[in-house]
């Protein structure tokens, strides 16, 4: 069973999903752009939702794109937006407002 690393690139505008194989080649690439907010001259948001859901359909494009199963990723690394707070509710794990 051939084994792959995923590597993730979470960042301000979208989201990469990068698949490499056991030589260190690229298996397959995906990205997945989500919308930004503005709710003030400089300030920016996202919707942590949609951050959330690029991230899954970028791994599952790479995934669909290089006909493997999860099972064959040994390994995830992930980079994201150093800069950007989320709140989630204790209780309930969602969010209780926008990534700023």
């Amino acid at each position: 069973m051939s084994s792959f690393i995923l590597a993730i690139d979470q960042g301000t505008t979208s989201s990469r999903a990068i698949l490499f194989d056991r030589q260190g080649q690229i298996a397959a690439v995906a990205q997945q752009e989500f919308p930004q907010h503005f709710p003030q001259d400089g300030w920016i948001e996202h919707d942590p939702e949609d951050i959330w859901e690029s991230v899954i359909a970028t791994c599952r494009e790479v995934l669909s794109k290089a006909q493997i199963t999860p099972e064959q990723v040994d390994g995830v690394g992930i980079t994201n937006q150093r800069e950007t707070t989320v709140v989630w509710d204790r209780a309930t794990g969602k969010p209780l407002y926008n990534a700023i």
